[in-house]
C-alpha cells in the first residue's frame, strides 16, 4: 500500500467511526447511513485510491470533472452522484452519467432532465434539493414550495425521486445546526407520508466534514464528506467551460 492509498484508507476509517459513533448515539444502525466522498479537486488517481480505501458512493460538485474522471474509470463500480450545482445546458452531460443527481432544484431543471432522460430512453434518479435556511448564495427550493414541487416530479415519466438534499446554514453553536437538519428531517417525513405515484422517500442527503454527526443524530442517510476524507481542498478552482 503506498503512503496515499494508506492516508486515505486512514481518514475513511476515522468518518467511519464517527459515523458508527453517531449512529449509536442516535440509536441507528450504522449500515441505515451511506458515506459519499465529495471528490471535487481531486484527480482520478486519487478517486480510484479511495474507492480502494471502501467508499459507498463518489459525489461530483462539476460537471466536467464528472466526465473526464468518468471517462478514465475513476470510480470504478462505486455508484456516481451529481451533487453540485447543475446548469441545464449541461444536463445531457449528467443524465445517465451519474446514478443520482441530487441537486434538481427547480421546475425548469426537472424539466431538462425529465426532456433528456426521455431522449436517452431512461429514468434518471434524483434528489430535490432544499433552501432550508432560504438563502440567497443556496441552491434549492424553498421549503414552502417543496409540496408543488414534488407534485410536479411524480408526474414526469423519465424521472424517479429517490428523497431530498440540503445545505443548511453553518452555525457554530451545534445546537443551531441540529435545528436545520431537524427541519430537513420533517420536511422528509412529511413527504414520505403521502402516496405518490413514482416517488420514493429513502435518501435524505445531509451533513459534510464539519456537522455529519449532527446530521446522522437528525435522520440523515446518506452523508457528503470531502475534507475529511481527502484533506483541504486547493482554491480558488477555474471556472468551468
Amino acid at each position: 500500500m503506498n503512503e496515499l492509498h494508506e492516508q486515505l484508507a486512514q481518514r475513511t476509517a476515522q468518518v467511519r467511526r464517527r459515523m458508527e459513533e453517531a449512529c449509536r448515539a442516535a440509536g441507528r444502525a450504522p449500515e441505515s447511513v451511506q458515506l459519499c466522498a465529495a471528490s471535487k479537486t481531486q484527480t482520478a488517481d486519487t478517486v480510484r485510491a479511495a474507492w480502494d480505501a471502501g467508499i459507498d458512493v463518489f459525489g461530483e460538485n462539476r460537471v466536467q470533472e464528472l466526465v473526464e474522471k468518468r471517462a478514465a474509470g475513476a470510480y470504478g463500480s462505486t455508484p456516481l452522484h451529481f451533487i453540485g450545482h447543475l446548469q441545464t445546458n449541461k444536463v445531457r452531460q449528467v443524465v445517465g452519467a451519474a446514478d443520482l443527481i441530487e441537486s434538481v432544484d427547480s421546475e425548469h431543471l426537472l424539466l431538462a432532465v425529465q426532456k433528456e432522460a426521455a431522449r436517452q430512453g431512461i429514468v434518471q434518479p434524483v434528489l430535490l434539493q432544499v433552501n432550508i435556511g432560504v438563502e440567497a448564495s443556496k441552491g434549492g427550493v424553498a421549503p414552502e414550495g417543496l409540496t408543488a414541487l414534488l407534485n410536479q416530479a411524480d408526474g414526469m415519466e423519465n424521472i424517479l425521486v429517490k428523497g431530498l438534499m440540503c445545505i443548511p446554514p453553518k452555525e457554530t453553536d451545534p445546537a443551531a445546526q441540529r435545528r436545520w437538519f431537524a427541519a430537513m428531517r420533517a420536511l422528509f417525513d412529511e413527504a414520505a407520508a403521502r402516496s405518490w405515484t413514482r416517488t420514493r422517500m429513502e435518501i435524505l442527503s445531509m451533513g459534510m466534514s464539519s456537522d455529519f454527526e449532527a446530521a446522522i443524530q437528525e435522520g440523515a442517510t446518506l452523508v457528503r464528506v470531502g475534507t475529511a476524507i481527502f484533506g483541504p481542498r486547493a482554491y480558488p478552482l477555474p471556472a468551468e467551460p
